[in-house]
């Protein structure tokens, strides 16, 4: 690493064009509270949902505190983030049909865990897809032990009174193959997967948040899986031609769990009337009025490396200070990705920044502020002004205030041409 690469990453970062205010709170859930305050006060002096961009290194832990705060305050939060395939229930139903195949004897809970994963027939009334207490009750109901899907077809029969388990195990036994073709493969996954789109992500619709982001996340999925399946029906009959893998059902399932891991799908859509809420990563091209940048704290952003060398000691080693000089920094500490994505995050706003970050962890521990942020001349608010702007009252600070007074000062007005 020369020394002029070396000190690219420790020198001050550039400022952003337009004021940066900082806003503060005790805890993560209060940091999500005051953001999403904030927005609503600036929505109600006539700021445009889609004139402001909520940035933040890291979403997964600001997920949950976000959204509940937006639908608190009756904001509808579109999260820009990769889809975690293989969390989701519509992968997690095709990985369930394929363990069920897979297995010779099952147990009640393996037997039915596509129905708990929402699955439905092709042709589904009302009554579908079954709630999870009602299956959990058939499994109740059922005997214990392993036995194989053609004995559990005939056990359901007599155990139970409900047609939809009837149905669901008659499909499974006509679908059941134990060394299953490329073909059986797709029509089996399809057929699953094009039923959930049909019955499940509308029954999910209707039990979901105002801000509809379970029913939303299962549509993307829903998507994700379909193109998944088709993926791994062509992967898989190749593998096969080339003896690579076996004809089995397992091998079905481990194709589906590689292929979903390596390529995670992303969000390519954006809703008119609801809040972007983004990861730095994807900023880099993006324009805005006001960004909220969340998180900035020096756990968070930069992400910290796992090294016994002290931070400052690192500092000293990239700058090629002295001494340091002939040391040579581990790649990690060279990595100036978070710096990156925190000055596009800057460089996106054109009449205001708002950095936020929470001061204390859940155990009382003080949370330092990211080291970016020296770089930058911010006016904080007071936490007096935090507090008016959560409470019944939500008053704007007057620093964040000042950012629309700057914004409608510099915006230019426009003039009738008597040419």
């Amino acid at each position: 690493m020369t020394r002029t690469h070396r000190t690219s990453l420790t020198t001050d970062l550039e400022p952003p064009s337009c004021p940066v205010v900082e806003l503060t709170a005790p805890t993560r859930r209060g940091e999500a509270r005051a953001v999403m305050a904030t927005i609503r006060a600036l929505r109600d002096r006539g700021v445009g949902v889609r004139d402001i961009v909520v940035v933040a290194r890291d979403l997964d832990p600001y997920e949950q505190p976000l959204t509940r705060a937006a639908i608190q305050y009756g904001l509808t939060p579109v999260l820009w983030t990769q889809l975690r395939v293989t969390r989701t229930e519509p992968y997690a139903l095709i990985d369930a049909l394929c363990r069920l195949f897979a297995d010779g004897d099952v147990s009640a809970e393996t037997l039915l865990a596509p129905l708990t994963q929402r699955w439905v027939p092709p042709t589904a009334s009302e009554s579908w897809p079954i709630d999870h207490a009602t299956i959990q009750t058939h499994v109740d109901a059922l005997p214990s032990g392993h036995h194989s899907i053609a004995d559990w077809v005939e056990t359901v029969r007599t155990h139970t009174t409900d047609e939809r388990l009837t149905t669901y195990c008659d499909w499974i036994q006509t679908h059941v193959d134990r060394d299953p073709t490329p073909e059986t493969v797709s029509d089996v996954l399809t057929t699953a997967i094009d039923a959930y789109r049909e019955t499940s992500v509308p029954a999910r619709q209707q039990s979901d948040s105002p801000a509809l982001t379970e029913t939303e996340t299962a549509a993307r999925a829903t998507r994700r899986v379909t193109t998944l399946v088709e993926q791994v029906t062509h992967k898989y009959q190749e593998w096969l031609a080339d003896e690579t893998v076996s004809q089995s059902w397992s091998a079905v399932q481990e194709l589906c769990e590689l292929l979903a891991t390596q390529r995670p799908g992303r969000r390519e859509h954006s809703n008119a009337r609801a809040l972007d809420i983004m990861e730095a990563n994807d900023v880099w091209a993006l324009s805005v009025p006001f960004v909220i940048a969340v998180g900035v704290t020096a756990a968070d952003w930069p992400t910290q490396t796992d090294s016994v060398v002290p931070p400052e000691l690192q500092e000293a080693v990239l700058s090629g200070a002295g001494k340091t000089a002939t040391v040579a920094p581990r790649t990690a500490w060279g990595d100036g990705r978070d710096r990156d994505h925190f000055a596009d995050a800057m460089r996106a706003a054109t009449n205001g920044v708002i950095v936020t970050r929470y001061t204390q962890t859940a155990d009382g521990t003080e949370v330092h502020p990211s080291p970016f942020l020296a770089s930058l001349e911010m006016e904080t608010v007071p936490e007096p002004a935090r507090t008016r702007l959560v409470s019944t009252e939500q008053h704007l600070p007057e620093p964040i205030a000042d950012l629309l007074t700057t914004s409608a000062a510099t915006t230019p007005t426009e003039t009738t041409s008597n040419e």
